[in-house]
């Protein structure tokens, strides 16, 4: 006699296949339906958007070069801006921004529902940016490269672009950056993100990019990054095992990796001779929690593999 138990619901495990979407639209709709047809749903919604579309919120701002940068979302601007000030103007009461992406006029005049997902600027020139969009909201998203002096997207051959996936970019210098992403069969893994990551220069198809690092099918991601601080230029790979740990990893310019010898759940960051190592397991007779400091190149001495 089989013990087997058969999952009435196993077919819902192709997420993307249209029939189990459609299941779960159905089902999404009965959900709002019973929950947003009611006089209190209204009212909160409505004290919800004030807040929101208020014009008192803080803009919350990253520091690039001179400039601080801002993505900012209201009534008028649904889909945001993206926008930049000087110190000297954010610290007023009613700043003078520099418009650079009017995300919703984009949309409007591409037919697409783009979402914000972030912006890299290139160090320390500030005159492009990586910019990423999704469909949206998806996980999935677009890359496009921007000129910051002509306000203007860059395409063509010569440009970095890539199409929708769940890709991982940054810069190395202008005319090259560490990316990951849907390459072909076998180069995500198991959870969708990149499972590679390459060295892309300018000018070249992205399928001649140089392979810097592979990891397992079965890790959650991996991804490369650089630092141009002056005279402490280095590159970084990190492999995340799952959403916990992960291995990090300093990338020589002769392609050799360094692995940083610390616990996988710890979290790590390098500036200049700096090297910080935030404990969440107990290490070397400290207690998880703790943050430690050290000096980086006599760390390698010590702990690198």
């Amino acid at each position: 006699m089989s013990n087997t138990t058969t999952d009435p619901y196993l077919w819902l495990e192709d997420v993307t296949g249209e029939k189990q979407l459609d299941w779960v639209r159905s089902r999404n709709d009965r959900t709002v339906d019973a929950y947003t047809r009611t006089d209190d749903f209204t009212t909160l919604e409505s004290r919800i958007r004030e807040i929101l579309d208020t014009d008192a919120r803080i803009p919350y701002a990253r520091r690039r070069g001179r400039y601080l940068y801002n993505y900012w979302r209201d009534a008028e601007h649904v889909r945001g801006l993206w926008r930049r000030t000087t110190l000297d103007q954010y610290v007023l009461d009613d700043p003078e921004w520099d418009v650079l992406v009017d995300l919703d006029a984009v949309a409007a005049e591409e037919g697409e529902n783009w979402v914000w997902s972030g912006a890299q600027v290139l160090r320390p020139d500030q005159d492009r940016a990586l910019i990423s969009m999704s469909r949206g909201g998806a996980d999935a998203t677009v890359i496009r490269e921007f000129d910051l002096i002509t306000r203007q997207f860059v395409s063509g051959p010569d440009s970095f672009e890539l199409p929708e996936a769940k890709t991982d970019i940054s810069w190395i210098d202008v005319d090259s950056v560490f990316v990951g992403t849907d390459f072909g069969d076998g180069t995500l893994t198991d959870s969708g993100y990149p499972r590679i990551a390459k060295r892309w220069r300018r000018g070249t198809p992205i399928a001649d990019a140089e392979t810097v690092f592979e990891g397992e099918t079965t890790d959650v991601a991996v991804g490369a990054g650089h630092d141009n601080t002056p005279g402490y230029e280095r590159s970084f790979v990190d492999r995340a095992i799952d959403f916990y740990t992960a291995h990090q990893y300093e990338l020589k310019p002769d392609g050799t990796l360094v692995k940083l010898d610390v616990p996988d759940d710890a979290r790590v960051s390098v500036y200049c001779d700096h090297m910080l190592v935030r404990l969440r397991s107990d290490w070397l007779g400290y207690p998880a929690g703790s943050l430690l400091a050290t000096d980086y190149p006599s760390f390698l001495e010590v702990h690198a593999t």
